[in-house]
Protein backbone atom coordinates (compact mmCIF):
# COMPACT_ATOMS: atom_id res chain seq x y z
CA UNK A 1 0.00 0.00 0.00
CA UNK A 2 1.22 3.39 -0.52
CA UNK A 3 1.90 5.10 2.72
CA UNK A 4 1.26 8.19 1.14
CA UNK A 5 -2.57 7.56 0.11
CA UNK A 6 -5.35 9.16 2.16
CA UNK A 7 -6.84 5.58 3.53
CA UNK A 8 -3.10 4.90 4.94
CA UNK A 9 -2.86 8.06 6.63
CA UNK A 10 -6.16 7.57 7.90
CA UNK A 11 -5.34 4.38 9.50
CA UNK A 12 -2.70 5.77 10.74
CA UNK A 13 -4.07 8.69 11.96
CA UNK A 14 -6.82 6.70 14.31
CA UNK A 15 -4.39 3.86 14.93
CA UNK A 16 -2.18 6.66 16.79
CA UNK A 17 -4.74 8.21 17.99
CA UNK A 18 -6.25 5.41 20.14
CA UNK A 19 -2.46 4.14 21.09
CA UNK A 20 -2.41 7.29 22.70
CA UNK A 21 -5.81 7.43 24.57
CA UNK A 22 -6.08 7.00 28.39
CA UNK A 23 -9.60 8.10 29.65
CA UNK A 24 -11.05 7.77 25.90
CA UNK A 25 -10.73 3.98 26.58
CA UNK A 26 -12.59 3.77 29.28
CA UNK A 27 -15.18 5.96 27.87
CA UNK A 28 -15.49 4.02 24.64
CA UNK A 29 -15.59 0.32 27.18
CA UNK A 30 -18.65 2.32 28.94
CA UNK A 31 -20.36 2.86 25.44
CA UNK A 32 -19.61 -0.42 23.94
CA UNK A 33 -21.10 -1.77 27.05
CA UNK A 34 -23.95 0.12 27.03
CA UNK A 35 -24.75 -0.42 23.01
CA UNK A 36 -24.60 -4.19 23.89
CA UNK A 37 -27.03 -3.40 26.90
CA UNK A 38 -29.76 -1.85 24.46
CA UNK A 39 -29.15 -3.93 21.71
CA UNK A 40 -28.82 -7.64 23.16
CA UNK A 41 -30.62 -7.61 26.54
CA UNK A 42 -33.34 -5.17 26.54
CA UNK A 43 -34.34 -6.19 22.65
CA UNK A 44 -34.93 -9.90 24.03
CA UNK A 45 -37.03 -8.94 26.93
CA UNK A 46 -38.64 -5.24 26.00
CA UNK A 47 -39.68 -5.82 21.94
CA UNK A 48 -41.07 -9.11 21.37
CA UNK A 49 -40.91 -9.77 17.61
CA UNK A 50 -44.74 -8.72 16.52
CA UNK A 51 -44.34 -10.66 13.32
CA UNK A 52 -43.30 -13.81 14.18
CA UNK A 53 -46.94 -14.31 16.87
CA UNK A 54 -49.38 -12.14 14.68
CA UNK A 55 -48.29 -13.56 10.86
CA UNK A 56 -48.45 -17.07 9.60
CA UNK A 57 -45.42 -18.65 8.67
CA UNK A 58 -44.65 -17.62 5.32
CA UNK A 59 -47.17 -14.79 4.70
CA UNK A 60 -45.07 -11.89 6.72
CA UNK A 61 -44.77 -9.54 4.03
CA UNK A 62 -48.45 -10.02 3.71
CA UNK A 63 -48.98 -9.24 7.16
CA UNK A 64 -47.10 -6.40 7.34
CA UNK A 65 -48.63 -5.22 3.88
CA UNK A 66 -52.15 -5.00 5.31
CA UNK A 67 -51.57 -3.79 8.58
CA UNK A 68 -49.56 -0.84 6.94
CA UNK A 69 -52.31 -0.28 4.21
CA UNK A 70 -54.92 0.25 7.30
CA UNK A 71 -53.75 3.16 8.77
Amino acid sequence: MDKQGWLYRAIDLYRDGFRQMTLGRTLWAIILIKLFIIFAILKVFFFPDYIKTHADKGKESDFVATQILKQ
